[in-house]
Protein backbone atom coordinates (compact mmCIF):
# COMPACT_ATOMS: atom_id res chain seq x y z
CA UNK A 1 0.00 0.00 0.00
CA UNK A 2 2.79 2.42 0.93
CA UNK A 3 4.66 1.70 -2.31
CA UNK A 4 1.52 2.37 -4.34
CA UNK A 5 1.02 5.70 -2.61
CA UNK A 6 4.63 6.75 -3.03
CA UNK A 7 4.54 5.73 -6.68
CA UNK A 8 1.35 7.69 -7.26
CA UNK A 9 2.66 10.67 -5.31
CA UNK A 10 5.60 11.07 -7.64
CA UNK A 11 3.83 10.43 -10.92
CA UNK A 12 0.43 11.94 -10.21
CA UNK A 13 -0.80 14.80 -12.27
CA UNK A 14 -3.48 15.42 -9.62
CA UNK A 15 -1.22 17.04 -7.04
CA UNK A 16 -2.48 19.92 -4.95
CA UNK A 17 -0.11 22.07 -2.94
CA UNK A 18 -1.80 23.65 0.06
CA UNK A 19 -0.69 25.76 2.99
CA UNK A 20 2.21 28.20 3.23
CA UNK A 21 4.39 27.67 0.21
CA UNK A 22 7.92 28.87 -0.24
CA UNK A 23 9.64 28.04 -3.51
CA UNK A 24 13.32 28.68 -3.83
CA UNK A 25 15.44 27.95 -6.89
CA UNK A 26 18.69 26.55 -5.58
CA UNK A 27 21.81 26.68 -7.68
CA UNK A 28 22.48 23.14 -8.93
CA UNK A 29 19.93 21.59 -6.57
CA UNK A 30 16.55 22.02 -8.21
CA UNK A 31 13.46 23.38 -6.45
CA UNK A 32 12.66 23.37 -2.73
CA UNK A 33 9.14 23.59 -1.26
CA UNK A 34 8.54 24.32 2.42
CA UNK A 35 5.56 23.34 4.60
CA UNK A 36 3.70 21.52 1.86
CA UNK A 37 0.72 19.25 1.62
CA UNK A 38 0.22 16.98 -1.39
CA UNK A 39 -3.07 15.16 -1.63
CA UNK A 40 -4.86 12.82 -3.97
CA UNK A 41 -8.58 12.53 -3.42
CA UNK A 42 -9.83 11.72 -6.91
CA UNK A 43 -13.13 9.80 -6.47
CA UNK A 44 -12.19 7.56 -9.43
CA UNK A 45 -9.07 6.28 -7.61
CA UNK A 46 -9.19 3.44 -5.08
CA UNK A 47 -6.58 5.13 -2.93
CA UNK A 48 -6.70 8.56 -1.30
CA UNK A 49 -3.67 10.02 0.46
CA UNK A 50 -2.31 13.16 2.05
CA UNK A 51 1.41 13.84 2.50
CA UNK A 52 2.49 16.67 4.78
CA UNK A 53 6.18 17.51 4.80
CA UNK A 54 8.29 20.25 6.32
CA UNK A 55 10.36 20.35 3.17
CA UNK A 56 10.39 18.74 -0.28
CA UNK A 57 13.24 19.19 -2.73
CA UNK A 58 13.32 18.09 -6.36
CA UNK A 59 16.61 17.41 -8.16
CA UNK A 60 17.37 19.61 -11.11
CA UNK A 61 16.63 16.77 -13.53
CA UNK A 62 13.40 15.99 -11.56
CA UNK A 63 14.43 12.33 -11.31
CA UNK A 64 14.85 12.45 -7.53
CA UNK A 65 12.67 13.82 -4.76
CA UNK A 66 13.85 14.40 -1.18
CA UNK A 67 11.52 15.19 1.74
CA UNK A 68 11.89 15.86 5.46
CA UNK A 69 9.64 15.72 8.52
CA UNK A 70 6.83 13.86 6.80
CA UNK A 71 3.42 12.54 7.81
CA UNK A 72 1.62 10.36 5.28
CA UNK A 73 -2.02 9.29 5.63
CA UNK A 74 -3.32 6.66 3.21
CA UNK A 75 -7.01 5.79 2.91
CA UNK A 76 -7.61 2.87 0.54
CA UNK A 77 -11.06 1.78 -0.52
CA UNK A 78 -12.32 -1.24 1.47
CA UNK A 79 -9.21 -1.45 3.68
CA UNK A 80 -8.08 0.19 6.92
CA UNK A 81 -6.34 3.57 6.75
CA UNK A 82 -2.63 3.80 7.49
CA UNK A 83 -0.45 6.65 8.79
CA UNK A 84 3.35 6.84 8.69
CA UNK A 85 5.59 9.50 10.23
CA UNK A 86 9.33 9.89 9.79
CA UNK A 87 12.28 12.25 9.58
CA UNK A 88 13.29 12.05 5.93
CA UNK A 89 12.91 10.19 2.68
CA UNK A 90 13.89 10.12 -0.95
CA UNK A 91 12.52 8.71 -4.17
CA UNK A 92 14.49 7.84 -7.31
CA UNK A 93 12.46 7.60 -10.50
CA UNK A 94 15.31 5.72 -12.20
CA UNK A 95 15.56 2.90 -9.64
CA UNK A 96 11.95 3.03 -8.45
CA UNK A 97 13.20 2.98 -4.85
CA UNK A 98 11.76 4.96 -1.98
CA UNK A 99 13.95 5.20 1.13
CA UNK A 100 12.48 6.40 4.42
CA UNK A 101 14.61 7.11 7.50
CA UNK A 102 14.48 8.25 11.07
CA UNK A 103 12.01 7.39 13.81
CA UNK A 104 9.58 5.72 11.41
CA UNK A 105 6.29 5.00 13.11
CA UNK A 106 3.35 3.58 11.18
CA UNK A 107 -0.14 2.88 12.51
CA UNK A 108 -3.17 1.33 10.81
CA UNK A 109 -6.80 1.94 11.76
CA UNK A 110 -7.20 -1.77 12.53
CA UNK A 111 -4.60 -1.66 15.29
CA UNK A 112 -1.30 -2.65 13.66
CA UNK A 113 1.87 -0.62 14.25
CA UNK A 114 5.40 -0.77 12.81
CA UNK A 115 8.45 1.00 14.24
CA UNK A 116 11.92 1.08 12.64
CA UNK A 117 14.71 3.45 11.57
CA UNK A 118 14.71 2.67 7.83
CA UNK A 119 12.42 1.25 5.16
CA UNK A 120 13.26 0.75 1.49
CA UNK A 121 10.31 0.38 -0.86
CA UNK A 122 10.98 -1.09 -4.30
CA UNK A 123 7.93 -0.12 -6.31
CA UNK A 124 8.97 -2.23 -9.30
CA UNK A 125 9.08 -5.44 -7.25
CA UNK A 126 6.38 -4.45 -4.76
CA UNK A 127 8.71 -5.14 -1.82
CA UNK A 128 9.35 -3.28 1.43
CA UNK A 129 12.55 -4.12 3.30
CA UNK A 130 15.00 -3.06 5.97
CA UNK A 131 18.14 -4.44 7.58
CA UNK A 132 17.51 -2.38 10.72
CA UNK A 133 15.78 -3.53 13.91
CA UNK A 134 12.00 -3.58 13.53
CA UNK A 135 9.04 -3.89 15.90
CA UNK A 136 5.54 -4.84 14.78
CA UNK A 137 2.56 -4.69 17.13
CA UNK A 138 -0.90 -6.13 16.53
CA UNK A 139 -4.09 -6.35 18.56
CA UNK A 140 -2.92 -9.58 20.24
CA UNK A 141 0.80 -9.93 19.47
CA UNK A 142 4.16 -8.22 19.02
CA UNK A 143 7.14 -9.25 16.90
CA UNK A 144 10.60 -7.74 17.05
CA UNK A 145 13.81 -8.61 15.27
CA UNK A 146 16.39 -7.44 12.77
CA UNK A 147 15.53 -7.09 9.10
CA UNK A 148 12.19 -7.22 7.32
CA UNK A 149 10.93 -8.32 3.94
CA UNK A 150 7.35 -7.63 2.88
CA UNK A 151 5.86 -8.72 -0.43
CA UNK A 152 2.97 -6.33 -1.03
CA UNK A 153 1.39 -8.40 -3.80
CA UNK A 154 1.39 -11.63 -1.79
CA UNK A 155 0.62 -9.73 1.43
CA UNK A 156 3.40 -11.61 3.22
CA UNK A 157 5.81 -10.38 5.86
CA UNK A 158 9.00 -11.94 7.23
CA UNK A 159 11.24 -10.68 10.05
CA UNK A 160 14.70 -11.97 9.08
CA UNK A 161 16.71 -12.59 12.29
CA UNK A 162 16.81 -12.33 16.10
CA UNK A 163 13.03 -12.75 16.13
CA UNK A 164 11.05 -12.50 19.35
CA UNK A 165 7.28 -13.01 19.23
CA UNK A 166 4.91 -12.36 22.10
CA UNK A 167 1.29 -13.49 21.99
CA UNK A 168 -1.10 -11.96 24.50
CA UNK A 169 -2.64 -14.58 26.75
CA UNK A 170 -6.20 -13.35 26.18
CA UNK A 171 -5.98 -14.28 22.49
CA UNK A 172 -5.41 -17.96 23.31
CA UNK A 173 -8.75 -18.37 25.09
Amino acid sequence: MLAAVAFYLVRSGKEFVQGPLFMEAMSGAGVKLKDIQYSQDDPDKELKWVLNAGEVRFSEDRKSIFFQDFHLKVTPENRPSFELKGNKGDYSRDSGEINLWGDLDGLSDNGYRIVTEHLMINEKLGHVSTEEPVKIFGPFFSVSGRGLLMDLEKESLKVLSNVTTTIEQESLI
